[in-house]
């Protein structure tokens, strides 16, 4: 049985983290995390019952420091559904989070896009998400918007900070897929026909434990690629770790306003 109190623990024991901000950072982004001030690096490893990082892109570990006076922590690194795990394995980094006293928790992910407009290296504020896994049912997934999973004042927040730095900021919605594999161009397509933007593998039991435990929730997306039947090549993770190291600086950018901004 997990835990979650022992890794509190632990966490507390190996950095005095007392703040109100988590960032989950998704596959090639975790070079934000470089940039806090007097960081503490705890790896998933040493943490008590912690599961393991096992995809490329995802280091394995927690880092505890400042920006801007802002105090954080950063998960570099996630779990997916097809790694293994079931859906409370995937979300105990959330309530961790929670447990800490995290009431801020921004998402990000490395994600296909299935808008034309929206071509790779552009960053999304997630504004509504579905669960494309259809493992409870065939029916057509719900869209969840606003509240409690989408925090309007975060998204506006969003936009304010990618004003302030001369970028322009896409909104749409995600759609989680189980994965591993790439979806197919007639999945594509019927997730377009359910407004869907942005496709991937991850985030959408992250957002959901975070809404259902009072979490204030941001989540962008970093588009790398063109989903298939949009895409003129082949997918493949490497096209996704790279793209997200070339759409680095501005994620970072970004991700610093929001966080220097927050209201807390």
């Amino acid at each position: 049985m997990l835990n979650i109190e022992l890794m509190v623990e632990h966490v507390l024991d190996h950095s005095n983290f007392n703040g109100r901000v988590a960032v989950v950072l998704g596959s090639g982004l975790g070079g934000f995390a470089n940039g806090l001030d007097d960081p503490k690096i705890i790896s998933y490893k040493d943490i008590p019952g912690y599961p393991k990082s096992t995809v490329e892109g995802h280091l394995g570990e927690l880092a505890i420091g400042k920006f801007n006076g802002v105090e954080l922590i950063a998960a570099k690194g996630r779990f997916h559904y097809y790694e293994g795990y079931d859906f409370d394995t995937i979300t105990i980094p959330i309530r961790l989070f929670s447990r800490l006293g995290v009431d801020h928790l921004i998402i990000t992910n490395s994600s296909g896009s299935m808008n034309i407009d929206c071509p790779p290296g552009t960053l999304m504020a997630i504004t509504g998400h579905m669960d494309c896994t259809y493992r409870n049912s065939a029916d057509d997934p719900k869209l969840f918007t606003g509240m409690p999973y989408h925090d309007k004042g975060l998204v506006e927040l969003a936009n304010l900070s990618a004003e302030k730095i001369g970028l322009k900021l896409a909104s749409g919605h995600y759609c989680w897929t189980l994965g591993p594999s790439y979806e197919t161009t007639a999945e594509i397509e019927d997730m377009q026909r359910m407004g869907g933007d942005a496709v991937g593998m991850s985030t959408v039991p992250e957002i959901i434990a975070a809404g259902e435990l009072g979490m204030k929730v941001l989540t962008i997306s970093c588009l790398t690629n063109f989903a298939a039947g949009i895409s003129p090549h082949a997918l493949n993770h490497e096209e996704v770790i790279d793209t997200a190291k070339k759409a680095g600086e501005k994620f970072t950018s970004l991700l610093k306003n929001v966080i220097s901004d927050l209201k807390l």
